[in-house]
């Protein structure tokens, strides 16, 4: 009879601790591993795609040199891919899209081949590329989510809602703040019309909360929808409820349906008290309020925002992608896109 392996024994005291940290540190250094070998792999498609451009511009060869160069680098490394014609014209593209090797180690090398094709294909500046090259980096995006960041222009929306964050809060945390809101937000993803109202347009941002926090950014944790606040007696509730972990404060989100009104901050002020009063922590930073509304006045918004003592942002929604109007109403409904597939009409 055989001894059982010493993983089905009685472990000693103190085992399980060392098992749980040696897990971590294989699973840090398959990590560092899979970059390491990353960054080598983007390194030699960069060298090879300068290589390419050098020879054509200085020596005049062809296009079809990369057919050429292809078949034999396919020949000379049967098991490894990435050596087709159309692989080998993006390395060129890269290489001439990032001429600067060292911003290519800093940006573009620590992120996976196929997300530096997004960039290449959906963005046209050096700039936007560099822009979308660190978010990525700095929030971990997949290829997905940077794809569809890119298509919602998520970086030119960031830190243009209207605030007060810059005198209400202490430096480190107002610049955070400010980066973490949106204008406009769009909700295009709700399948809504313009004329939504509020309430409509709350119940769908939590059918679609996944989408909603994609929208929203990273930090943001979803608390609640209708938080009941108990106020002398008297029952008041907020539409959405949100918690910033990075900011390490709740975030009071109102929705109003038409065009901002100075009178709209002073219910989203009275909310951020009693959720500072009844809902936040010690520890935790003060509340910061979000209006969001279907339009707004620049300046309006501006000018009501400057006696407010409490942190406060302004921005729009947009409920359908901006689209030329003879397009939007020549484009079908989804009513009428289901009755030409022969499907039933959802609710």
């Amino acid at each position: 009879m055989t001894d059982k392996p010493a993983s089905l024994t009685t472990a000693p005291q103190g085992y399980a601790d060392w098992l749980a940290d040696l897990k971590g540190r294989i699973h840090t250094a398959q990590q560092r591993a899979a970059l390491a070998v990353n960054r080598e792999l983007v390194g030699l498609y960069w060298q090879i795609g300068r290589d390419i451009l050098a020879r054509q511009v200085e020596q005049g060869w062809g296009t079809k040199v990369i057919e050429r160069l292809a078949h034999d680098l396919r020949a000379a490394f049967p098991d490894m891919k990435g050596f087709s014609p159309r692989n080998l014209k993006y390395m060129r593209a890269f290489a001439d899209a990032w001429p600067d090797a060292e911003i290519v180690q800093q940006a573009a090398a620590q992120l996976p081949w196929g997300h530096n094709l997004v960039l290449l294909d959906r963005l046209k500046t050096p700039t936007e590329r560099l822009a979308y090259a660190r978010a990525a980096i700095e929030h971990g995006w997949s290829r997905n989510v940077l794809n569809i960041h890119i298509e919602t222009r998520l970086l030119e929306r960031t830190g243009k809602a209207v605030t007060n964050f810059d005198q209400r809060l202490p430096a480190p945390q107002s610049d955070l703040a400010i980066e973490s809101l949106k204008d406009p937000y769009r909700f295009d993803f709700l399948g809504l019309g313009e004329e939504a109202q509020e309430r409509e347009i709350e119940n769908a941002l939590v059918q679609h909360v996944t989408d909603f926090l994609l929208e929203l950014g990273a930090g943001f944790a979803f608390v609640g929808r209708q938080v009941l606040l108990d106020v002398g007696g008297e029952e008041f509730f907020i539409d959405l409820l949100f918690y910033h972990l990075k900011l390490r404060c709740y975030v009071v989100i109102e929705l109003k349906a038409g065009k901002f009104k100075p009178e709209h901050l002073g219910q989203l002020g009275f909310y951020l008290t009693a959720v500072d009063r009844q809902v936040k922590h010690t520890q935790d930073n003060p509340s910061i309020g979000l209006l969001l509304c279907k339009s707004k006045n620049k300046v309006v918004a501006e000018y009501a925002l400057g006696d407010k003592s409490q942190p406060m942002g302004i921005a729009e929604y947009k409920l359908v992608e901006s689209l030329p109007q003879e397009l939007q109403t020549s484009l079908p409904t989804i009513e009428q896109i289901e009755r030409e597939l022969g499907e039933p009409v959802r609710d």
